[in-house]
């Protein structure tokens, strides 16, 4: 490291022996820290190379799963789960988007994304938390290399060089965790970036989401709804089950007090939104709130550390792609690691790890620039540009082309897309 570059860990002296290896320590050669979806997706991802991985994740496994909470789940995500040999175990619980309508408020004209328009068996997917980690639990269960430590916090570390050494608290004692590289899963408040102090970009959204799972009187019909109102969109996910879990964003104070709000109002409140279309609406869970913001690292590497996920960066929930943009960047760093590890590099140097920042980086700013510019736009009362955005409402629903562009973006499959998914993509299409 040069002096002007930030310091992941605390640095050893170079004279300084590394300690010497208990019976119960680790070596490894990834160390995840955060066993979410996208840091277990990237321990999958690694582990038919061979190479021992050590997962470090806060809770207990069953907590970490229990998150109540769906995702409009992408088809590129999709197909990397069908590389990693998960779709078996997902795919029968998750609900096919056989449309998206894209609607402007109470305005007539609505844009509508159909499978027919790239070829494939939905537009998305809704999947829900508890599925996809129940997946990838079982999946790094049968791997003998993969070291899954729950109930775990990291404490010190410290640079020797050639590795990270850290201490990490477990439920049976202290133990030490080295590796040539440590990876940041850790979400929006990571430890591990703020360490390193890794800089960032953006700002907080002066809106919130109010989220809630419904059950509607009428079929869902397997429709998702993204509706763009002056006070933030309005999203409807269809969830197996005849389920719809509701993204609303609005202001803070207003969120705020939905939150409140007894059940009964709330629902009233929910259903002017909502529309008619699938009758009566039952609430199933009670609502949760969280706040809005954009933020891009400005690296996603330094020497020893990768970040990846919300850790890298987070989004506006419009067009449900921060966890896609998220397991995109596990399959990205997997697929460098392993290209890496096959050509005996040093897993933690920059040399190495610079091939997944210029990858996923500049990727990641696309999407941002793209929701945060739908979110302006359509939240935007200047009577030009509501004339504006209808005028470019009636171009995407007419001109094919710049449909079929805007939905490659969405679903993922606009740019380097990752050999896993691409392996994924073909082998299920090969299998049809």
């Amino acid at each position: 490291m040069t002096a002007t570059t930030p310091q992941f860990s605390s640095p050893a002296q170079s004279d300084h022996p590394q300690p010497a290896l208990q019976p119960a320590d680790l070596a490894v050669e990834v160390a995840i820290v955060g066993g979410g979806i996208v840091g277990l997706t990237l321990a999958a991802a690694l582990a038919p190379s061979g190479m021992q991985i050590a997962v470090i994740e806060a809770q207990t496994a069953a907590a970490a799963a229990s998150r109540q909470r769906a995702y409009a789940f992408s088809l590129t995500s999709a197909d990397i789960f069908k590389g990693l040999g998960l779709w078996p175990q997902v795919g029968p619980h998750i609900c096919h988007f056989d449309q998206v309508q894209l609607s402007d408020g109470d305005y007539g004209k609505v844009v509508r994304f159909l499978p027919s328009d790239l070829g494939t068996d939905a537009v998305y997917y809704g999947a829900e938390h508890g599925v996809l980690m129940a997946a990838l639990q079982g999946a790094i269960a049968a791997f003998p290399n993969i070291h899954y430590l729950c109930s775990a916090t990291l404490g010190t570390t410290h640079d020797y060089g050639e590795c990270t050494v850290a201490e990490v608290n477990t439920p049976e004692g202290n133990i030490t965790v080295r590796s040539p590289l440590f990876v940041a899963a850790d979400g929006k408040g990571s430890s591990l970036r703020q360490r390193a102090g890794i800089g960032s970009l953006g700002w907080r959204y002066r809106q919130s989401c109010v989220t809630t799972v419904l059950e509607p009187e009428h079929s869902h019909q397997n429709t998702a709804y993204e509706r763009f109102w002056p006070s933030g969109p309005f999203a409807i996910l269809p969830l197996p089950g005849q389920r719809c879990q509701v993204v609303w964003t609005v202001p803070h104070a207003e969120a705020e007090a939905i939150l409140h709000l007894p059940e009964a109002e709330f629902m009233a409140e929910l259903e002017q939104r909502y529309g008619g279309q699938m009758g009566q609406l039952r609430r199933l869970t009670a609502p949760a709130m969280f706040p809005v913001q954009l933020m891009q690292c400005d690296r996603y590497v330094l020497p020893r550390l990768a970040l990846v996920g919300d850790a890298a960066h987070s989004c506006h929930p419009v067009g449900g792609q921060g966890l896609n943009m998220g397991i995109r960047d596990a399959a990205a760093l997997a697929e460098v690691l392993t290209a890496a590890h096959q050509q005996g590099h040093d897993l933690g140097s920059l040399t190495v790890l610079r091939r997944y920042d210029r990858w996923r980086r500049l990727e990641n700013w696309v999407i941002l620039s793209f929701t945060d510019g739908l979110t302006r736009i359509f939240s935007n009362r200047l009577l030009p540009v509501v004339v504006l955005r209808r005028s470019g409402l009636w171009i995407l629903s007419h001109v094919s082309p710049l449909k079929r562009l805007a939905l490659r973006l969405m679903t993922g499959r606009l740019g380097r897309v990752p050999r896993l998914a691409q392996m994924g993509r073909q082998g299920y299409d090969s299998a049809l």
